[in-house]
């Protein structure tokens, strides 16, 4: 009997700090769906199979290995192989390596047409989030779920880890203020895979479809809310590895700023400064850098502020996103009028964190006005979690 339970512990011990399989890797289970098929593919870099593979192969390259008819790819911020900078204009064209047609929906064009997918039977949905509302992807999500439903297309999502899934923070959106960068009621922290916001999406009806109109989502295996996951492949170019992932909701807000949060350096969304800034301790000097950023503010200007570095893994452990940078940023500036652009009210998505932040609150009573509608939100997102 002893022998028996030892065996059983080690048993659950081992598929317990069992690797995360992402659905992508989990072949079996949609292969055998797209044979046949006329498929899309909505896909970037991180589209990669990983589990057990001597080096990463991206979804669409291996799908091609399989014969797999894939018809288009949609493209969506940055691009399918990730050749541009954030907010860059991505153009159609053909990948030259699959020879596949590729189709940006990003920019002008954020949803496919009837005539992109009337050559489609099968959609896939694969790309690396990282569970903040101001990343674009779940919008691309969102406009291809109408589409998928309008035109009667097949929607399969493969889904993948959030690394930022621990934790749900910060204000939620006001619809008002609805914006690419923030489509839904959700805060900024939102604690959701792609599969289980699809679903919340979906349920809440935040995206216009038919009545039957479903997804298919490919579970992660091993995997929970309070598993670590470090990303094998950097899932934006200015979001190079995890220090700038957990620091991202915090210093994404200083986009609404006239500051520099560290684009064109070795940190990007790791340090904040400008020329201005009165402490000259620590400095850093934005430079163009091709595909990453080619006009960051303050180019070649010497900057002094903050490396906020070593916070990141303080955000990761008490599972709140920090206000203070702001807070001692604004404080500081020469001339408050300025501090902020019209940006800011859609990243935070409404127009009272700016307002307390000018009023003078500090981030103990900012954060006590979050609270209730935190609560609803945890009692929405409690319906649709795939991995409790």
């Amino acid at each position: 009997m002893k022998i028996k339970l030892l065996f059983f512990f080690l048993f659950c011990s081992f598929f317990s700090e069992a690797q995360p399989i992402c659905g992508a890797d989990q072949t079996w289970k949609y292969l055998k769906e797209l044979r046949g098929k006329r498929v899309a593919c909505m896909v970037n870099p991180t589209s990669t199979l990983t589990y057990k593979q001597s080096q990463p192969i991206h979804l669409v390259d291996f799908l091609k290995s399989q014969k797999i008819n894939i018809q288009v790819i949609f493209a969506p911020e940055h691009g399918f192989r990730g050749e541009a900078e954030a907010g860059a204009s991505i153009k159609d064209g053909i990948d030259t390596k699959s020879g596949v047609k590729v189709i940006s929906l990003y920019g002008n064009k954020k949803k496919p047409s009837k005539k992109d997918l009337d050559s489609v039977d099968v959609v896939l949905f694969d790309i690396q989030d990282v569970g903040v509302r101001f990343y674009t992807y779940l919008g691309s999500l969102h406009y291809l779920m109408e589409a998928c439903s309008e035109f009667k297309k097949r929607l399969i999502i493969l889904d993948r880890p959030n690394p930022n899934g621990h934790y749900v923070d910060g204000p939620v959106l006001d619809t008002a203020y609805k914006s690419f960068v923030g489509m839904h009621p959700v805060p900024v922290v939102h604690g959701c895979t792609v599969g289980e916001y699809a679903q919340m999406m979906l349920g809440e009806k935040w995206v216009k479809t038919s009545k039957n109109f479903q997804i298919t989502v490919i579970p992660i295996k091993h995997y929970n809310h309070q598993t670590r996951y470090a990303l094998p492949i950097p899932p934006s170019p200015n979001l190079p590895n995890e220090t700038s992932i957990y620091l991202y909701p915090s210093i994404c807000f200083f986009e609404g700023t006239n500051l520099s949060l560290g684009r064109g350096t070795f940190a990007p969304f790791q340090m904040v400064g400008a020329p201005w800034f009165s402490d000259t301790t620590f400095s850093f000097t934005p430079i163009s850098i091709k595909g990453k950023a080619e006009n960051p503010p303050f180019k070649n200007q010497r900057c002094f502020g903050r490396n906020y570095q070593t916070e990141a893994y303080k955000i990761y452990r008490e599972k709140q996103i920090r206000l203070q940078p702001l807070l001692e940023f604004y404080s500081a500036h020469p001339d408050s009028i300025t501090f902020f652009t019209s940006f800011f009210n859609q990243l935070a998505g409404s127009d009272q964190l700016r307002k307390q932040i000018e009023k003078g609150w500090n981030e103990q009573e900012i954060r006590a006005t979050w609270l209730p509608d935190l609560l609803k939100y945890e009692a929405i997102r409690k319906k649709y979690l795939l991995y409790p």
